[in-house]
């Protein structure tokens, strides 16, 4: 026995060892080459080396078997000496690929990562971003803009505007930004040049414009040129509204963080984010619910036909409600946001036809905002063409989740013990709860959690990537899971 615990502690000691190898490696592919590498969509950067361990024992969802590490470093080593241009490479799946490959690894990688081989760093020019306001989402989106800028071909966050608060504005802000009681501290470091109106974060040098007006701002004052604006405040919806930004200097493309009115095209990326072209100036990223819910709608439209369904989204309170009960325009989100459930609206259901026409007149929906600051749950009970037993639903999301094309957009999870907080900081659109799903006969019931903060900040940003022509090639592209 003594024998067999010390053989697993050394065991143990030798794949930490390489894990603290495979660090260096994994940042230098990011920040040279702009190359995100993962396991299964687990993504390597930043992470610690216990935390790389903890993605190669995830791999025993897809195989039941733990992916050695053994395995992924010469992969990873390999690939560092192709310096190859920005993409996501998924290691894991290069690793299943090249266990039936007879040729030798360098020449495998050259075949299976071709379309991303053979540029040099500073081929491409980045694509240059402004936040038009600084609240819930425009601070996160600050968070994964600066944990994205890489190499510098991609997008790069230049400004944020905002309506000036106080004398110390700009020391509140950063603070804001480099403290979050829901998401933790920012990973990084953070300096304040009130003289130039600057935040320097990790590198990223942000000039900070104080305006109340979206048509006056000169950017071009700031060499910033071309830019993408991401309004986040929700104060413009529609067209007309939203081509206030247009008429600043330095702005091209604008793109709103809600749900668009009127012909303004609503994106959930994964599912039609092909729709925009190089002539839409505005678009909107949809709600944080019309994301969470269109991929998996989608998904089970595909294989099993909706014919009729009611949403129901249990979301958590927000900055619009109110902490004590006092006067409100919106019907019953006047009372305290943390001492009640309160019934309101959604138009989630509505919208989901924006992105999948053919659910059109399909779905209702509704909204139960819950006293929790962040995560929330939409509950699909839905009427199918045909049968859809709980194994074999099950079984078809968990298998887009870990190996498709919605794979950035749906993740599947089958614990009896997980709750909301268990997704806060979760990248993934929505979150299938599998142990949750119902199903009888042609009704089935589906249980998705989302992060409505981050998982949606993380799909306007692909969308962004999607408008600048940066989004990262997902390598290797050919599916592993059958049926996906």
């Amino acid at each position: 026995m003594t024998q067999d615990l010390r053989a697993e502690h050394d065991r143990w000691n030798e794949r930490q060892a390489l894990a603290e190898a495979m660090i260096p490696l994994i940042g230098r592919l990011y920040r040279e080459h702009g190359v995100v590498t993962s396991i299964y969509g687990r993504r390597l950067i930043n992470q610690s080396p216990v935390d790389i361990l903890k993605a190669h024992r995830f791999a025993r969802k897809v195989n039941e078997t733990e992916l050695p590490i053994e395995e992924t470093f010469p992969m990873l080593q390999a690939l560092a000496e192709l310096a190859p241009s920005s993409a996501s490479v998924d290691l894991a799946k290069l690793v299943v690929r090249f266990r039936d490959d007879d040729r030798e690894l360098a020449a495998f990688l050259r075949d299976e990562l071709a379309s991303i081989l053979g540029s040099q760093p500073g081929d491409r020019a980045g694509t240059d971003v402004v936040l038009y306001g600084f609240g819930r989402i425009g601070r996160l989106l600050a968070r994964i803009l600066i944990a994205h800028a890489g190499n510098g071909e991609g997008l790069r966050l230049r400004a944020i505007v905002v309506r000036k608060g106080s004398e110390d504005d700009l020391v509140k802000r950063a603070s804001l930004l480099r403290r979050d009681s829901i998401h933790g501290p920012f990973e990084g470091t953070i300096t304040v040049d009130q003289d130039d109106s600057t935040i320097l974060a990790n590198g990223t040098l942000i000039q900070v414009i104080y305006s109340d007006d979206p048509a006056t701002v000169d950017y071009t004052r700031y060499g910033i040129r071309d830019a993408i604006v991401v309004d986040n405040t929700g104060r413009w919806r529609d067209r007309e509204g939203l081509s206030q930004h247009l008429r600043s200097k330095g702005v091209s493309r604008v793109l709103l963080t809600a749900p668009g009115k009127g012909d303004v095209k609503n994106i959930v990326h994964g599912i039609n984010h092909d729709t925009v072209t190089a002539d839409d100036e505005m678009v909107s990223a949809a709600s944080c619910t019309t994301n969470a819910i269109v991929p998996v709608l989608k998904a089970v439209h595909d294989r099993y036909g909706i014919a009729h369904g009611h949403v129901e989204t249990v979301h958590s309170y927000t900055n619009d409600q109110n902490l004590t009960d006092n006067f409100h325009k919106g019907n019953r989100r006047g009372r305290s946001a943390p001492m009640n459930m309160v019934i309101t609206q959604t138009g989630a259901a509505q919208a989901v036809a924006k992105a999948i026409p053919e659910l059109a007149g399909k779905l209702t929906g509704n909204a139960i905002r819950v006293p929790t600051p962040n995560v929330s749950m939409a509950i699909l009970n839905l009427g199918l063409d045909r049968e859809a037993p709980v194994a074999e639903v099950n079984a078809y999301l968990r298998g887009l989740s870990l190996d498709s094309a919605l794979q950035q957009q749906i993740d599947f999870i089958d614990s009896p013990e997980v709750v909301s907080s268990d997704f806060v900081g979760s990248h993934r659109a929505g979150i299938v709860d599998g142990l949750a799903t119902i199903s009888t006969g042609t009704n089935l019931v589906l249980y998705v959690w989302y992060d409505n903060e981050y998982g949606y900040s993380s799909q306007v940003v692909r969308v962004l990537e999607h408008m600048a022509s940066t989004h990262p090639s997902v390598l290797p592209a050919r599916s592993l899971v059958a049926g996906s």
